[in-house]
């Protein structure tokens, strides 16, 4: 039977009867290849080990030498030479396990940076549709626990074996070769290292799964009350003292669970201190009694006992050393899982910069589904007892709904996948449906204002996704100048088209950087006049630290509507051709978003824009109107033209429209 035939090698049953690790030969080969760029340092560790392991030895021997023959000789030279050894191989030994400790760390850090960087590039490659499906604690988690538990196999579990087989291997040797019979006494007592161990493995790992499980609980309560957006919950509704009891219930419980396990650990190892005081007794009895009779020396004695010492520990630590390996070697599997995600939104080898781009936007017979089996991946389900494994932060149970019924999968558009949404009477009471947007054909020219109106859900944002190449549309094609968005760099597509998305996200920094994000070389005229133009300037600058100024959490140290103005002067910053604006203006009062629009307009000229508007004022303006209804246009035009048909865009402007700018629209015209 080959090694990769071996029956623990391919699974691994846990003895607390959880669900077995899995382990296949092509998955070490793939382990063995991020281990290629530090072989020179594998090779240098695998000497200290042995150098480790060889004086680790040599001690017990020098106190043989010394009690047989320099003390009973009066060898003054010999006994200074062996008490010079004693003094010289405890320094050696600490020499070696200080260098291996150092190319241990260096193959174990390098492995956790190339893993990371090699995951973290995946994942900025992965489509929009990846990070609707997947909890952001997961990608966490195998980023950090993971890459960490990948590192731990590596430099931790995998030495540890080879360190302990070398000893166990070493010291059996030594031990043979000084006398046989002690050997095999010593070796009595083995099975009652193993047969404890095999019983309380199971016991002392369900009591570190319980730790942890509280652990989590714990800080999962503590990740959703001390956010900002919690934080504001509880005090809205006056919960903190309610906050206080679950938080102290959840603390008393990972205070429990650790003096548990802190207590069955020092029972359980005092055992097996014992087991080998008892081992090491033997030895001193029978060895004594062939000393008496002359067998052999009180050297040999000795020195077994100290052997006794470095035999019985790794002995112990390779009891359950392949369930160790096995189990940490499955974080490789879950980072591996995510490295081979193929990537939905895939740049070609060939493809072509964008360059020159005068703005022409072309929908050829588009159809979108969120929900797609067949080109998106779902991370597994693990058992990880992390944050991320608690399914209810609040209650104190996993239990389903009572119903029993399971949930539909959303499609990221406010619909659900199924047949009974696509009735008749479905369609027209809700935007319910399996496609986001079915056979959208439409052309935008060069320097046009093109606005996107319709009840909610019903794919205008979709649209605004596609363009610029979140997602691949299912079916159809679009183009940017006669240029297929699957055939152009997504680097060249990203720089001709700015977007402004209806939640303005801020990272927790400056305003200067927030700014930056959008052009880093940019110069401080460049980051005012940008400002200005989004009427934030004035704003800023009356700030204490001004540009330096913190953004928050979120932005949340700034109002909604300052925060999407500052959105808006990160996109004007990036001067891109062809402008995306989602309720660009949605947070703004009547004076700001005045002197928005007004700014905006100057900034759209020449470029072409797409903008998704609930506002009679900017569609007005708009060169062409695309009135979506269930993710299809269901009427094109202008204002005027619209309103004639007296369709959908006659009902939303009657409902939705003039009711609130009725006075200003009437203005508008009177002049």
């Amino acid at each position: 039977m080959g090694f990769h035939d071996a029956g623990w090698f391919r699974m691994i049953y846990m003895s607390d009867g959880s669900k077995p690790e899995k382990l296949t030969w092509p998955l070490l080969k793939r382990v063995f290849t991020y281990g290629r760029p530090y072989r020179r340092q594998i090779g240098w560790m695998l000497v200290t080990i042995l150098i480790s392991s060889g004086l680790g030895l040599v001690s017990p021997l020098i106190l043989r030498e010394l009690i047989d023959n320099a003390l009973p000789n009066e060898d003054v030279g010999l006994l200074t030479v062996l008490a010079v050894l004693l003094m010289i191989v405890p320094l050696v030994n600490a020499t070696v396990l200080v260098l291996q400790r150092w190319l241990n760390s260096a193959i174990g850090e390098g492995l956790i940076f190339d893993l990371r960087a090699a995951l973290f590039n995946h994942l900025q490659r992965m489509s929009l549709r990846f990070f609707t499906n997947t909890k952001t604690g997961e990608l966490m988690s195998r980023l950090n626990n993971d890459v960490v538990g990948a590192q731990r196999a590596v430099n931790t579990t995998l030495v540890s074996i080879v360190t302990n087989t070398t000893m166990v291997v070493a010291t059996l040797i030594v031990m043979l070769a000084l006398e046989w019979r002690l050997t095999l006494l010593g070796l009595m007592v083995v099975p009652l290292f193993i047969i404890p161990a095999r019983r309380m493995t199971p016991v002392l790992r369900k009591i570190t799964k319980e730790q942890m499980s509280e652990n989590a609980k714990m800080n999962a309560l503590m990740n959703e009350t001390l956010n900002i957006s919690g934080a504001m919950l509880v005090k809205l509704f006056g919960r903190a003292d309610d906050e206080n009891v679950r938080f102290r219930k959840r603390a008393a419980g990972v205070r429990d669970a650790g003096v548990k396990q802190a207590v069955s650990g020092s029972l359980f190892f005092a055992f097996l201190g014992l087991i080998g005081a008892v081992g090491t007794a033997i030895v001193y009895y029978i060895g004594g009694r062939l000393v008496l009779d002359g067998s052999f020396s009180i050297g040999t004695i000795v020195a077994f006992a100290a052997l006794l010492s470095q035999l019985y520990g790794p002995l112990q630590a390779l009891v359950n050393a392949p369930v160790d390996f096995v189990t940490s070697m499955i974080s490789f599997e879950r980072v591996f899982e995510i490295l081979d995600m193929p990537l939905e939104v895939a740049e070609k080898p060939d493809a072509a910069v964008l360059q020159e781009v005068k703005g022409a936007v072309t929908f050829e017979s588009v159809s979108f589904a969120y929900e797609d089996a067949g080109t998106v991946g779902f991370l597994s389900e693990v058992e990880r007892h992390g944050m991320d494994s608690v399914k209810k932060v609040l209650s104190d149970d996993d239990e389903s709904k009572p119903d029993g019924k399971p949930k539909q999968a959303s499609n990221g558009n406010g619909t659900t996948n199924g047949h009974a949404e696509d009735s008749a009477e479905v369609a027209e009471k809700s935007q319910a449906r399996s496609w986001a947007l079915d056979g959208v054909s439409f052309e935008i020219q060069p320097g046009q204002l093109v606005a996107l109106v319709g009840p909610s859900g019903a794919g205008k944002t979709t649209i605004t996704y596609l363009l610029p190449r979140l997602y691949d549309p299912t079916e159809g094609r679009i183009l940017i100048d006669g240029n297929d968005l699957r055939e152009v760099t997504l680097k060249s597509l990203s720089e001709q088209i700015g977007m402004v998305t209806q939640e303005t996200y801020l990272f927790h920094d400056t305003l200067r950087m927030n700014l930056l994000y959008a052009k880093p070389d940019a110069s401080q005229d460049e980051i005012e006049a940008a400002c200005r133009a989004a009427n934030i300037h004035d704003f800023i600058a009356g700030l204490p630290e001004g540009y330096e100024t913190i953004a928050g959490e979120r932005g949340y140290r700034l109002s909604g509507g300052e925060k999407q103005r500052i959105a808006i002067a990160r996109v004007l910053l990036k001067n891109p051709r062809i402008l995306v604006l989602d309720e660009a203006t949605s947070h703004l009062d009547s004076q700001s978003e005045a002197l928005i629009q007004a700014a905006l307009e100057k900034v759209m000229q020449g470029r072409t824009s797409v903008v998704i508007a609930h506002r009679l004022s900017t569609i007005l303006k708009a060169d062409l109107i695309l009135v979506m209804n269930r993710g299809q246009v269901v009427e094109r035009g202008s204002h005027t033209e619209l309103l004639a048909k007296g369709g959908l865009y006659t009902d939303l402007y009657h409902t939705q429209f003039n009711r609130e700018y009725a006075p200003e629209i009437e203005a508008e015209r009177a002049d």
